[in-house]
């Protein structure tokens, strides 16, 4: 479903992504962990096709990313881009119009799940409920494809309960979910494999039962052994 080929992406002066070759088959669900600054948020504008690579290639469904897969692909920006003077409900009715696969059953579910008040204005709601409000429009399409951008950053214990209850409600187990983290506890159980991002470089990917075998403790632990935290 998606594959990378020596993907490197340079910014001024700081290689972003270094080299970065994998392959992220349909219907599982990535962990991509790694500390802030290691990679994740600019692969996954990658995928958006927001940013062109430097060099090499990547590929969802044997597409370059642009607006034909966008069609299918549901990104969850780790910056709030919600416009504060828009009440919730204009915020929904605007999503829901401009994506065809919104699901109005599954919005439903989730209003529930995650509280969403949809009469409160989004300047009014705190940065837990931005991140829930920004993951209930994504999880409310029929995606294939949901790339999760840091969606438990900054955001109190209750609130990331909701999120991972969210996820695990909406999802049906047939989409591709890349989870970008550099919060492992709450969420790891989730993680089918596993990308170890490091100064832009895979450093690990691999299954995440055979890296808790492999290495006696869980993904938590392990990130920690990785970047010596």
């Amino acid at each position: 479903m998606i594959e990378a080929i020596e993907l490197t992406k340079i910014y001024p002066g700081v290689e972003a992504l270094s080299d970065v070759t994998l392959e992220i088959k349909k219907g599982s669900f990535v962990g991509l962990v790694g500390p802030n600054g290691s990679g994740k948020s600019t692969f996954l504008k990658l995928l958006m096709g927001m940013l062109r690579p430097t060099s090499g290639t990547v590929t969802i469904d044997y597409r370059k990313p642009g607006w034909k897969t966008r069609k299918f692909t549901a990104y969850v920006p780790e910056i709030d881009t919600l416009y504060s003077w828009m009440r919730v409900e204009e915020c929904i009715g605007w999503y829901s119009s401009y994506f065809n696969d919104w699901n109005k059953k599954k919005a439903e579910m989730l209003q529930s799940v995650l509280g969403i008040k949809r009469f409160r204005k989004v300047g009014e709601l705190s940065r837990g409920f931005r991140a829930r409000l920004r993951l209930f429009l994504a999880l409310s399409r029929e995606a294939k494809v949901f790339l999760l951008d840091e969606p438990l950053s900054g955001i109190d214990p209750a609130s990331r309960e909701r999120i991972e209850e969210a996820i695990v409600k909406s999802l049906e187990g047939n989409e591709t979910v890349i989870f970008s983290t550099h919060i492992v506890k709450e969420v790891e159980k989730l993680f089918d494999s596993v990308i170890f991002l490091k100064e832009g470089a895979v450093f690990l990917h691999r299954d995440a039962d055979e890296l808790r075998a492999e290495y006696g403790k869980g993904i938590e632990e392990i990130f920690r052994e990785v970047y010596n935290e």
